[in-house]
């Protein structure tokens, strides 16, 4: 029977697959594959778990006293026999040699199939043996945690998977640091009972330009694995084993999909200039030093932002260190071949949290509020040994192509001067090394309404100003972007969030410096028009976005939009005004809320 999940859409397109569940048991493991070599290292540590859960058990059948209940001992035997069935142990194994899963996620996902296989026995004794099955299964997974896993597990290629049905990953939720190990594997797309539209999670999804949806409730309750998915990620929608005529109606949409991405893709090295003559500056967000290469392929005329805090994350206490920053930095520098790239200084906090510990270093669950609390810039300022370490390796990075810093979560007087003073420190540091660095433009995020509400000031002391509208809508609006229970609440539409947007515009533009959007709303040609007759000139977003927008800016005349511009700021309902006045023009709307 085909079942229907909603969620929200968060990364456009269909992706059609069979599931992959990910940490459905409760014993929290780690998910990986393994390398096609090592999937006889990784059977033999199934075997030698096993052989160990069953010795255990051994040991204990010959510890119980004899005044034991009976049904202890039969208890053990039911393990124990469960342990050595070789239907089960066989079953387990083709997830390594087929799938080429780990051994814990072999072991979960076994598992979870023979848990569905019990729920839906009528008998409630066989019901209820689930739990004995649930039971050996952690037994193993404990036994196998004391191992050290294989050192060549990585994730791998589309080339490197056995199989042969494209997969979508299916879990509760996944960590920006764990989403990024799925870059270039074998998943189509994913989806997640949590999350939100512009989660960090989502922004990944988004940048490795896959089909997803978050926020979709019990989905990995409902699902299981290897059953046929669609993903639709324009309508937010997951299909559950879809009958045969709606898998060939998604399947045309994917063909139609990939049509017009392909006449997009000629779009890449057009100019973006709109059709009264405006140009219009189209640049790329990424995560890592690697991502430069695709934001040349994608047209991009530099990097508006370049996210370090992945450097940082998913490494435990080992931090990277000035040379290493430096090498990343360079790295991207070069990569672009003498375009512009701007570097933000680390943004932890909130959903990016690092994973070391301490009492001065932010964690989800030792801060009440982390939206609110030590993350962004104010980290930085708290780690001043820290934040110089990186300004250096991002100046020196300087003297091999254009640099500019940014700055996150700007909004204190102080933090400006602090910010100010560590940029120059780190210059004089440098100085008097020898180590050579280029002038480099100093630029302020605007991501709270009070940031908003004085760019003027903010202007006087910075070169430049980017919008990330992403928290400026969180904050504007007291919504938690990763929080799905509100997640209809977060609008990009309202007339606050456009209000504050066109002030900092306004701003910018009378202190003739330059301006740029960074967040989510660079990239959704929905919004493209409205940016342009507000008056904003520079678009940062993934390189998979560029295109669609670019084909949107060169069909459009910035002056005529510009005159329609009050209808929408002015309304109660700017999206359909916005709307209206876009038909009345003869021109087609683009993802529009109705």
């Amino acid at each position: 029977m085909s079942i229907q999940v909603f969620g929200l859409p968060v990364s456009r397109g269909v992706a059609i697959g069979r599931a992959v569940l990910v940490a459905s048991s409760r014993v929290d493991v780690a998910h990986y594959f393994v390398d096609p070599a090592s999937v006889p290292d990784e059977i033999t540590r199934l075997r030698h778990a096993r052989d160990v859960v069953v010795n255990e058990i051994d040991a204990l059948k010959q510890e119980l006293p004899t005044d034991a209940p009976p049904e202890l001992d039969a208890l053990l035997d039911v393990h124990l026999m469960l342990l050595r069935d070789d239907v089960l142990a066989e079953a387990t194994k083709q997830w390594v040699s087929e799938r080429h899963y780990n051994a814990e996620w072999a072991v979960t996902a076994q598992t979870e199939v023979l848990a569905r296989q019990f729920d839906e026995m009528e008998d409630d004794y066989l019901r209820e043996r689930k739990a004995d099955i649930e039971q050996v299964a952690e037994r193993l997974l404990r036994a196998l945690s004391r191992e050290e896993p294989d050192p060549s597990a990585r994730p791998v290629g589309v080339h490197d998977f056995g199989g042969e049905d494209p997969l979508v990953l299916v879990a509760n939720d996944i960590a920006p640091a764990d989403m990024l190990q799925f870059k270039g594997s074998v998943f189509t797309g994913f989806v997640t009972d949590v999350g939100g539209r512009t989660s960090h999670t989502a922004i990944v999804a988004r940048s490795m330009d896959i089909p997803a949806v978050v926020g979709a409730r019990e989905a990995s309750r409902l699902i299981r694995q290897d059953d046929w998915l669609i993903i639709d990620g324009d309508a937010g929608v997951v299909l559950i084993n879809p009958s045969p005529i709606v898998l060939e109606e998604y399947r045309f949409r994917q063909r139609q999909s990939e049509l017009e991405r392909a006449r997009l893709d000629r779009l890449r090295h057009t100019p973006s200039v709109t059709l009264d003559g405006e140009a219009i500056e189209l640049h790329a967000n990424i995560e890592l030093p690697g991502d430069a290469v695709h934001a040349l392929e994608a047209g991009a005329v530099g990097v508006g932002l370049f996210r370090t805090e992945f450097l940082f994350m998913n490494r435990g206490a080992d931090l990277p260190d000035e040379d290493e920053q430096f090498e990343a930095y360079r790295g991207a520098v070069q990569a672009m071949q003498g375009l512009p790239v701007t570097i933000r200084t680390v943004d932890i906090g909130a959903d990016k949290p690092l994973d070391r510990m301490s009492i001065n270093e932010l964690r989800h669950e030792h801060v009440l509020n982390p939206a609110l609390g030590l993350r962004a810039i104010r980290w930085s300022l708290s780690e001043p040994a820290m934040f110089r370490q990186q300004l250096r390796a991002i100046l020196r990075a300087s003297a091999y192509g254009k640099v500019r810093i940014l700055v996150p979560m700007v909004a204190h007087r102080t933090e400006v001067r602090l910010i100010t003073e560590a940029v120059a420190r780190a210059r004089e540091q440098l100085q008097d090394s020898g180590q050579p660095f280029t002038p480099v433009e100093l630029g302020a995020m605007i991501e709270v309404p009070a940031a908003a509400m004085m760019t003027s000031w903010l202007l006087r002391h910075f070169d430049f100003v980017s919008i990330g509208t992403n928290d400026l809508i969180q904050y504007t609006l007291a919504i938690d972007r990763a929080d799905e229970t509100v997640a209809h609440l977060y609008d990009s539409w309202h007339p606050a969030v456009l209000r504050l947007i066109q002030e900092v515009i306004d701003a910018s533009r009378l202190a003739v410096k330059p301006v740029s959007i960074c967040g989510e709303m660079a990239g959704d040609v929905a919004f493209t028009e409205l940016l342009l007759a507000m008056g904003l000139r520079s678009f940062s977003m993934h390189p998979a976005q560029i295109s669609a927008v670019k084909q949107r800016i060169l069909r459009s005349d910035s002056q005529k939009l510009r005159r329609m511009l009050d209808a929408a700021t002015q309304s109660e309902q700017p999206a359909l005004a916005w709307r209206q006045e876009l038909l009345a023009a003869g021109i087609r709307p683009a993802g529009l809320p109705l």
